[in-house]
């Protein structure tokens, strides 16, 4: 089973990173900061509908500051979606604004109340973290998912990704008879093949979420990232391959009942060949995000001589052992999308052995 030993440090944004977000659009000013948004006067502690510490706190400001503070937050919310036309949303208001305290940046979140119809939305602000940024925009580019986010400075501005949690999915919805369970299987061979190539680890359970998609008959499904602090951090190939984590397990439960071999191989090309099309559309600016990557350090020497060891193991390719940042090792392995449409079949029946022998 895989397993993070240690919390990830977090990494400054360099001078290559900053200028890529500039000429991105990434980059833009913003009325408030992280810094400013955590001196609070004192906090709640938020519970769920069913009385559970959620583990969020609501902050209280103080009331001479508060109208500042939500006119401000109006405002960047204005700038995530709307490209900032603060006339767009008069009829929005900011309900309250929650501090995480177990996450590795330490989030703020932000739920914003349309007083029209009271539906509500989330936004995030976070201490901006390169390795995060990094995995956001690779996310963007290679997935059929896009991320939208801005960045000033040293704090980062998420929109929130709507979707059931993983771990709720499996709960909850994993059993139910109403939809084939090869669909759920088929979603998670892919998205288990989109975090082995991008190198975006700790896909468990709390890290994704699940979007399921009415379409004539039948349900669809599609599995997103939601944390992207792990990007090409650790050492072990196992952290960047979902299958690994016992949280995940119902689910790979699910694959071995109603997949075949030759159904999982299929998949698996389909999801590399499409993200093969996505590299090649975005080349050039594929290629300005990987260049900054490989200039940055976004892991320790240890870990970085790890998962070259063990990527060329799982391709049968020395070109890994041939990099010597993070970031090269990302380029490499969009390059084995084309070298490698699918990596070999030993590869992939070591990994399963592997996998049954750890059950």
């Amino acid at each position: 089973m895989a397993a993070i030993r240690f919390k990830k440090p977090s990494f400054k944004i360099s001078e290559p990173l900053r200028t890529y977000l500039v000429r991105t659009g990434r980059e833009t000013d913003v009325p408030i900061t992280y810094t400013d948004l955590v001196h609070h006067t004192s906090s709640i502690t938020l519970h769920d509908k069913s009385g559970k510490d959620t583990l969020w706190e609501t902050l209280i400001y103080n009331p001479a500051d508060l109208q500042y503070i939500h006119d401000c937050l109006r405002k960047i919310y204005a700038q995530l979606k709307v490209g900032g036309e603060v006339a767009m949303i008069e009829h929005l208001y900011i309900d309250r604004v929650d501090y995480c305290l177990y996450a590795n940046t330490h989030p703020l979140r932000v739920r914003i109340v349309n007083r029209l119809n009271d539906l509500f939305d989330y936004f995030y602000i976070k201490k901006a973290d390169a390795s995060r940024i990094y995995g956001m925009e690779l996310e963007h580019l290679l997935s059929p998912n896009k991320i939208n986010y801005l960045v000033k400075g040293n704090t980062l501005i998420e929109e929130h990704i709507a979707g059931i949690p993983g771990d709720t999915f499996v709960k909850r919805y994993l059993l139910r008879n109403d939809y084939n369970p090869l669909r759920i299987a088929k979603e998670f061979v892919k998205f288990n093949e989109r975090s082995l190539v991008q190198l975006l680890g700790d896909m468990r359970g709390d890290n994704f979420v699940v979007e399921i998609i009415p379409d004539f008959d039948d349900l669809y499904f599609r599995l997103r990232a939601i944390d992207f602090d792990q990007q090409c951090y650790e050492g072990s190939v196992k952290i960047y391959l979902p299958q690994y984590f016992k949280e995940n397990n119902p689910i790979i439960n699910l694959g071995f009942k109603t997949m075949s071999p030759v159904l999982e191989h299929q998949y698996q090309r389909e999801e590399r060949a499409r993200m093969l099309t996505r590299v090649k559309a975005a080349q050039g600016q594929m290629d300005e995000l990987l260049t900054a990557m490989e200039q940055d350090e976004l892991s320790t020497p240890e870990h970085t001589a790890q998962l070259r060891k063990e990527l060329a193991a799982l391709y049968g390719d020395d070109a890994f052992l041939k990099c010597n940042s993070m970031g090269a090792l990302v380029r490499t392995s969009l390059e084995m999308l084309e070298k490698h449409p699918v990596r070999q079949r030993h590869s992939i029946n070591v990994l399963t052995e592997e996998y049954e022998s750890a059950r």
